[in-house]
């Protein structure tokens, strides 16, 4: 789709991706401060580490999804990124945000659905 609103809905949604890894890398302790207590205990890795780690990844979807290439694997790896955030920090006041950007990053990765798997999809599952 190259209609002007896919092209607002990608940069919109890549800046906004860009910004929060950006803030993120900034500050990884205070991020981390939003997740539930129980997903710390269980990460194999440090709290700080594993938000650094988010904060590169939320900088590469935001890049691929700015400079329009692999905008199906970024929208899939940011909606999938937002829906395991929603589960490990809850839906507060801040998070709720997250559910529009995940909207925006799904209605993005459906329109770039690769027309192989949409092929497959449909010979698999609707005959």
């Amino acid at each position: 789709m190259a209609t002007y609103s896919f092209h607002i809905l990608r940069i919109g949604t890549a800046v906004t991706f860009l910004w929060i890894g950006v803030l993120i890398l900034q500050q990884p302790e205070a991020w981390g401060g939003y997740l539930q207590p129980w997903v710390a205990d269980i990460l194999p890795i440090s709290l700080k580490l594993a938000m650094i780690l988010a904060g590169i990844m939320d900088i590469l979807v935001g890049v691929f999804l700015l400079i329009n290439v692999w905008v199906w694997h970024a929208a899939i790896l940011g909606a999938l990124h937002l829906l395991l955030v929603l589960a490990v920090s809850g839906i507060n006041a801040i998070t709720v945000r997250d559910i529009g950007l995940m909207g925006g990053a799904l209605a993005l990765a459906l329109d770039t659905w690769p027309k192989h798997l949409r092929f497959w999809i449909k010979n698999r599952f609707m005959q």
